[in-house]
């Protein structure tokens, strides 16, 4: 038998809130499988369901869909019905979905979306390239550095459909869901690197140059491939395409002296130069190439791999990872932070008495804390676990700022 496993995080609007004892069933074909109930922290045990061998998902064809579908249903009281369809199985990965629930309306019966087929198994229209910031004489520059922004604008149709709707979704965020919905997580890490950098210096060329803003648009990107990346609302995310992203999300690509990230461009098969060919670039991570590599083979040699800052309003800035055993005010700080947070998710253990200490009490609570989050549970405080306790501090602060003001 061929497994998959899935998790599911549930939340009341915002990641702030989760939601304790919701129940999530999953179903498929109408018929209900397994039930299973969020804990504290609004998270289930995984589970388990069939699916299909990888080796579909190996090499490009048409005939046998690379992964398995199933619905997800989750009831929590004074919480409206949520379905999530589609949610995407692959062989030996975690998918993670997260439920975002709103507060009951007595005239509507339930909320349902459906999440789209990836680019790689349905066709979508191709990109149109239009003439790029990179191809010009002189750049119309707006921001004076690359920075990675909290949060980015997604337009959900195409720039001159007015109608279509606008989501503001966190930038780490909005990089899983466009890497999960354009490639395949069983390829090799390598591969997955490449892809996730191509995606990521793609949105910042976006940001950089305000492309459409400085065009009128009240957004930053679209979410439909003619003229950007594949974002799929509610998207299933993979595990190991998140844990790329949170390990290298500052990163991006620049070529020769330009200062803008590379307009990334990408197809699924392509030979056509300065494009990434996303079933080529998993022939060359099968082969041994790294990421580096396999950017060099689609976009040239004089590329180079830059590092952003954040415009994440941090509680403190990060300066070095934290361990067990470290004594100093960082860690009395993230000890201060990661109690406030407790607020929210109580299943982190309380680190008594804080002294600046990293004691074991710390250890338990980093690693709970990144347990919660899908994040490596080393119990070390690395930049991406430090980002993190930030973003969530952050989401905490102003959910108690709007109850009490």
């Amino acid at each position: 038998m061929i497994n998959g496993y899935l998790i599911v995080n549930v939340y009341s609007d915002t990641i702030a809130n989760p939601i304790k004892n919701a129940r999530v069933t999953v179903s498929k074909n109408g018929v209900d499988l397994i039930t299973k109930t969020t804990d504290e922290d609004g998270k289930t045990l995984p589970f388990t369901l069939e699916t299909v061998d990888k080796i579909y998902s190996e090499k490009e064809q048409h005939e046998v869909r690379p992964y398995e579908t199933y619905d997800v249903s989750v009831t929590a009281l004074g919480l409206t019905p949520t379905t999530i369809e589609g949610v995407q199985i692959f062989d030996g990965v975690t998918s993670i979905q997260n439920i975002y629930l709103t507060s009951i309306d007595e005239n509507q019966e339930g909320e349902t979306s459906v999440i789209t087929p990836n680019t790689l198994w349905q066709e979508y229209p191709q990109n149109i390239q239009e003439e790029s910031s990179e191809n010009k004489e002189t750049t119309p520059l707006v921001l004076s550095k690359v920075l990675i922004p909290e949060n980015i604008v997604v337009h959900d149709g195409i720039p001159t459909n007015f109608s279509a709707p606008n989501y503001t979704v966190p930038f780490i965020d909005y990089i899983k869901n466009v890497a999960s919905s354009e490639i395949y997580s069983t390829w090799p890490e390598e591969t997955i690197k490449a892809n996730v950098l191509a995606i990521i210096s793609y949105t910042l060329n976006r940001i950089f140059t305000e492309w459409y803003k400085s065009r009128g648009y009240d957004f930053t990107i679209t979410s439909t491939t003619s003229y950007d990346q594949k974002y799929t609302v509610n998207g299933t995310i993979f595990e190991p395409i998140s844990r790329i992203v949170d390990e290298i999300f500052t990163n991006y690509i620049r070529q020769g002296y330009r200062i803008e990230p590379l307009l990334a461009h990408y197809k699924s098969s392509t030979t056509e130069p300065g494009n990434l060919s996303q079933w080529g670039s998993k022939e060359l991570g099968d082969q041994g190439y790294n990421y580096i590599e396999i950017l060099k083979y689609y976009y040239g040699d004089n590329i180079n791999i830059y590092e952003a800052e954040t415009t994440q309003s941090y509680p403190y800035s990060f300066t070095e990872a934290l361990t067990e055993g470290d004594c100093n005010l960082d860690v009395f700080k993230l000890q201060n932070t990661l109690n406030y947070i407790r607020g929210s998710y109580p299943g982190i253990p309380a680190i008594e008495n804080p002294s600046g200490l990293f004691n074991s009490d710390t250890t338990k609570a980093v690693k709970t804390f990144q347990k919660v989050f899908n994040l490596s549970q080393t119990g070390t405080v690395n930049y991406q676990t430090w980002y993190m306790i930030s973003y969530i501090f952050i989401a905490v602060s102003k959910m108690t700022n709007s109850i009490y003001n």
